[in-house]
């Protein structure tokens, strides 16, 4: 059962100087695919080296509301065991939630 509506957040973090690799690395090991595991894609993931910025997008289409999902991913055995984390490199993060206007083909 698809839930009422797709939900889509841009995310853009700004990673401590010098840390942007470790950062890339434990994001592409641990926290993208424990995002798939619990339901959600991830439809952009790029670097602006020289902000030191990661920006991805990241999408939900189940069931359980944003919100309820987010919390499940958090409270997880398996996203408390990430080790070394990464979000340890995030400076700053920034989130918006976003809506395509692009026309359905």
């Amino acid at each position: 059962m698809k839930g009422a509506a797709l939900v889509s957040q841009l995310r853009v973090y700004t990673i401590n100087e010098g840390k942007l690799d470790e950062f890339v690395k434990g994001w592409t090991e641990f926290v993208y695919p424990l995002h798939y595991k619990f339901g959600f894609t991830t439809d952009l993931a790029e670097v602006i080296e020289e902000r030191s910025e990661f920006v991805w997008i990241v999408s939900y289409d189940g069931p359980e509301s944003w919100d309820a999902k987010q919390a499940e991913y958090y409270a997880s055995p398996e996203r408390a065991a990430v080790d070394p984390d990464p979000a340890q490199h995030i400076a700053k993060t920034e989130r918006w939630s976003i809506m395509s206007v692009l026309p359905k083909r």
